[in-house]
């Protein structure tokens, strides 16, 4: 299940309900924004002049062990919030801001409900 397709095919709330499988793939990311880990984590890349941090940097940020921030980055890319790519033995990470833009016109809500 790709949570961009589920994403791309959603309306607002506020135009349609979303369907079972719509709701189960916006569902999973809101679920992977909802650790506080994974937020800072995403938070960081986000912030990131150029937009893309080295593994090594979000590592560094927590205290935490590396397996741990290792399983945090697979699960925002599972969802499509961060995307990498590996430079010799280092990973960068970067935004995926089309999901974040799909999130943002999901909950796009007009000021007058």
């Amino acid at each position: 299940m790709e949570p961009l397709e589920l994403l791309e095919c959603s309306p607002p709330l506020m135009r349609e309900p979303l369907d079972a499988e719509q709701a189960a793939g916006v569902a999973r990311v809101f679920k992977a924004l909802g650790d506080p880990v994974r937020l800072r984590i995403l938070s960081i890349v986000a912030s990131r002049a150029g937009g893309e941090v080295c593994v090594c940097d979000i590592t560094g940020a927590f205290e935490l062990s590396q397996p741990t921030i290792s399983h945090h980055l697979k699960v925002l890319k599972e969802v499509g919030l961060l995307t990498s790519e590996r430079r010799a033995s280092w990973v960068y990470y970067r935004l995926v801001p089309e999901t974040l833009g799909e999130l943002s016109a999901l909950l796009d809500v007009p000021a007058t409900v």
